[in-house]
């Protein structure tokens, strides 16, 4: 009997602190740890896998969300990793040696369910591709798989002319954040840009949000600008492209609160797949090691929508099991003198 994907991705999703080649070894007398390494080493499991998981498990809506995001997978303590390198990491707030991962995820809009339908792992070294071109790519590929969406959201440094131009050629919507000292334009060109925190608000621009004209972006190219308050202390400018007069900050705040669910996506996959928890210096083996993760975490969400748990209480009740299992007949019986 041979290894496969599928025994990978059940240590995965069994294992609950050690996620390295070497313990799935001592805890299988089938396959040794050199028969693991050679299978993941000479696999080649790519993002279309994660799709024709995902794809029997969507409920396809044409008023659906897409978004984009990356997150850093912390390499710190194997610098001879062949796909790390030096990136910063908005979970630590600094530059770390890591894995750069940027994934799509497809929010169904009446139930809010959410999946990763498509990731893609930043290796600029290897195919000079930069996060924003992964981001494209993705967006042909769901365009062409013919997955129904209305709305993209993305991120602050996503905020590129080219990236808004081909959502709107696509006939698509957007939500997205600009950062604080971005330079725009709110007087129709009769002033010079300012930064988008220095604008004035009337009472109107503040519930409908204000057309601004973005520097750099052509001249005809106009958005829709909504100041959205989180707290005393953060304020959120968000851009959107639809210009209709429907528009209000309240949809900008949900667009905002949908966004999040990608965050909630990188804080499972961290926690309860191992997906930055692989040793191997070997670049296939990590990019074997992320799908297969990837595959658990679509698995573990799965169970959790059709049990109405959490993928919390899905993980840890392995352990839950296993304690109720060793309460009933232990086996290492505590003795007292």
């Amino acid at each position: 009997m041979s290894f496969t994907k599928l025994d990978y991705c059940q240590y995965l999703l069994s294992s609950q602190i050690n996620y390295t080649l070497t313990n799935m070894a001592e805890h299988l007398k089938s396959w040794s740890h050199d028969t693991i390494n050679r299978y993941l080493k000479g696999e080649k499991l790519t993002p279309r896998l994660l799709f024709e998981q995902v794809e029997p498990l969507l409920e396809p809506d044409p008023q659906a969300y897409l978004i984009f995001d990356d997150t850093v997978l912390d390499k710190s303590f194997g610098p001879l990793i062949e796909v790390a390198r030096k990136q910063w990491s908005g979970n630590e707030k600094s530059v770390i040696r890591g894995i750069g991962v940027v994934s799509c995820v497809y929010v169904e809009p009446k139930t809010e369910n959410f999946w990763v339908i498509d990731y893609r792992v930043f290796d600029p070294d290897a195919d000079g591709l930069s996060k924003l071109d992964h981001v494209k790519d993705m967006l042909r590929s769901i365009a062409h798989r013919r997955v129904p969406f209305e709305t993209v959201l993305m991120d602050a440094w996503y905020a590129t002319k080219d990236l808004m131009v081909l959502i709107e050629g696509m006939g698509k919507k957007y939500y997205c954040p600009l950062k604080s000292n971005r330079q725009v334009d709110d007087s129709g060109g009769e002033r010079s840009y300012r930064r988008v925190d220095e604008l004035d608000w009337s009472e109107e621009e503040l519930e409908r949000g204000k057309l601004i004209k973005v520097k750099g972006f052509p001249k005809e190219h106009k958005v829709r600008l909504f100041r959205v308050v989180v707290h005393s202390r953060r304020t959120e400018w968000i851009v959107a492209n639809d210009l209709s007069s429907r528009d209000s900050v309240g949809e900008a705040r949900k667009a905002r609160g949908v966004r999040w669910k990608i965050e909630e996506f990188h804080r499972e996959a961290k926690q309860l797949t191992g997906i930055e928890r692989c040793q191997c210096r070997v670049g296939r083996i990590q990019r074997n090691h992320i799908a297969c993760a990837l595959l658990v975490w679509s698995r573990l969400k799965h169970l959790a929508y059709q049990s109405g748990r959490t993928i919390y209480q899905i993980k840890h009740g392995l352990l839950h099991d296993y304690l109720v299992q060793q309460l009933k007949n232990p086996t290492v019986q505590m003795v007292l003198a």
